[in-house]
């Protein structure tokens, strides 16, 4: 089945791209959740014609990225944990402990743009990257102290 994306879909394509897809994922998945349509002649024609309009409204995208990633980039996490032995913690920081902790500092971002490789399993400074924009990325240093 070939569709046309409407949205970027990881490891498939960006939005704009005609796309071939298994026809129950296209069904069941992109079509339902209006990520894709059906490459119909008249959608495609369309589509060249959307083409300015999806460029425009990326750069726009990445303009706003770029900026929170300003931001973003001066912020330092605090984050206080049980400890155990050899600074070990109780447990882990995930990614959400990091989204809550910015929630909390007025920073708000989606849990899913930070990437951490695993879970931060004792005290120390950490670098987390946060992916903003398919260009645009910042680093956010995170600090796992031990609960006094």
């Amino acid at each position: 089945m070939k569709v046309i994306l409407r949205e970027d879909v990881a490891n498939l394509g960006k939005s704009g791209e005609l796309v071939t897809v298994k026809d129950g994922f296209g069904r069941n998945y992109l079509l339902p959740r209006k990520m894709a349509v059906l490459a119909t002649e008249q959608n495609v024609r369309q589509l060249e014609h959307e083409r300015a309009v999806i460029a425009a409204r990326n750069v726009k995208l990445k303009g706003a990225a770029e900026e929170q990633a300003k931001k973003l980039g001066a912020v330092k996490v605090t984050i206080r944990r049980k400890v155990g032995e050899q600074d070990k913690l109780y447990g882990s920081v995930t990614v959400l402990d990091i989204a809550e902790a910015l929630a909390a500092q007025g920073q708000t971002v989606d849990r899913r743009q930070l990437h951490l490789a695993e879970p931060i399993k004792a005290t120390g400074q950490y670098e987390v990257e946060l992916r903003l924009h398919r260009e645009v990325t910042a680093k956010i240093k995170v600090e796992v102290q031990p609960e006094a």
